[in-house]
């Protein structure tokens, strides 16, 4: 079976390119390996390894939300660059993984557990509600 390719708009310059490996057009994905080399350039030199977020982007004028895409696909390694971290996506707070920090990530498994629990006593009261036995009493009002 043979894939067709698929025509798609760049998020960055709305350019109409063929969608394959890369989310971007060629002229898009081109001026982002410059503004990585650049960043990579500035982080090779040796004081520069501890530079954080926020001053990799003054130092080299490379837009925040760039460097942390970089630091998401691995490309700038934190092994190697101690202070470089991006913001949780939650509260702010410097990350080095993943979406959330510990403890908002501990938050929301809290808040999940509750809902959780919630949802069981609903449905532990629809089925009480179901299995109730309804009594009804009758007069027998020609009873002497």
């Amino acid at each position: 079976m043979i894939a067709m390719a698929e025509l798609a708009n760049c998020p960055h310059c709305g350019a109409v390119f063929v969608k394959g490996i890369r989310e971007i057009c060629q002229a898009c994905y081109k001026e982002e390996e410059k503004a990585f080399q650049i960043v990579y350039d500035f982080l090779r030199v040796q004081k520069n390894r501890e530079a954080t977020l926020l001053e990799i982007v003054e130092a080299t004028g490379v837009e925040k939300e760039l460097i942390i895409k970089f630091i998401k696909e691995n490309r700038l390694r934190k092994s190697q660059f101690p202070k470089l971290g991006y913001p949780c996506d939650r509260c702010g707070k410097d990350i080095r993984s993943g979406k959330l920090c510990n403890q908002c990530a501990a938050e929301l498994k809290k808040d999940l557990e509750q809902h959780d629990k919630l949802e069981q006593l609903s449905e532990e009261r629809k089925n009480a509600e179901k299995q109730k036995v309804h009594t009804y009493f009758v007069m027998d009002k020609y009873k002497k």
